[in-house]
């Protein structure tokens, strides 16, 4: 395809989704850039938002610390906590949430270099995909190419965090507490892969939201490539 084609239709992706686009006499435009530029600055924007995400979930308290992605009780237990609360079992509850979210922080490294390989595979079209999707693309993206197999990765981990804080244990005896108040009927639900699920969910928020930082402020990031091809999206 002919690169000036190619460079206008990112354009037209991008006034599609929404995305201002102002091109002066003093600023780059991103019809100035070629495709190569485009690539590398998308490339090294995610990457930087991935590694960026890891590092803010995979240490305590990213995820038990954070409101966004803070993993809360399943479902039913979480509609049956203020009752359960009234009888007593407030602190269990507390361990419960806290032991989740543990598991997920010791998983969350595992996702560093699948991320990455996922951005260094990146082609033309997932490229452009990402430019015409709007703010969801990029989670789309990663989850895309990494969501299975990180979940292989992260559930081991998962299980083996869980076990050394006794969290199938806990979780039990909330439930068999919250069942015994006719406040659940027999659910079966893998606490370990309601905490892998979510701690991924988790992981592509962040890289969503750090994504969302650089578009914002392209000379924040640091690199010079993704000022230049950010910038040019202003």
């Amino acid at each position: 395809m002919d690169r000036r084609n190619f460079n206008w239709m990112s354009v037209g992706c991008l006034a599609a989704s929404g995305m201002a686009f102002h091109a002066t006499s003093h600023a780059l435009s991103l019809a100035d850039l070629t495709n190569t530029q485009a690539s590398q600055g998308l490339k090294a924007a995610l990457e930087q938002g991935a590694r960026a995400a890891v590092t803010s979930l995979g240490q305590p308290g990213g995820f038990l610390g954070n409101d966004k992605v803070r993993i809360p009780l399943p479902g039913y237990l979480e509609d049956a906590a203020s009752l359960l609360r009234k009888f007593g079992q407030g602190k269990k509850l507390d361990e419960l949430v806290a032991a989740m979210n543990q598991a997920a922080e010791a998983a969350a490294p595992l996702a560093k270099d699948m991320l990455v390989n996922a951005v260094k595979s990146m082609n033309v079209q997932d490229a452009k995909n990402i430019l015409s999707g709007g703010e969801t693309s990029v989670t789309q993206f990663f989850a895309d190419k990494t969501r299975a197999p990180l979940g292989l990765k992260f559930l081991p981990v998962v299980k083996k965090t869980t076990a050394q804080v006794n969290l199938a244990e806990k979780y039990n005896q909330v439930a068999s507490k919250a069942a015994g108040m006719g406040l659940i009927k027999g659910e079966e639900v893998s606490v370990e892969r309601y905490v892998t699920t979510k701690a991924l969910d988790g992981l592509y928020f962040m890289i969503g939201e750090e994504e969302k930082k650089i578009r914002q402020d392209p000379v924040g990031s640091g690199s010079a490539l993704i000022q230049k091809v950010f910038g040019a999206l202003k």
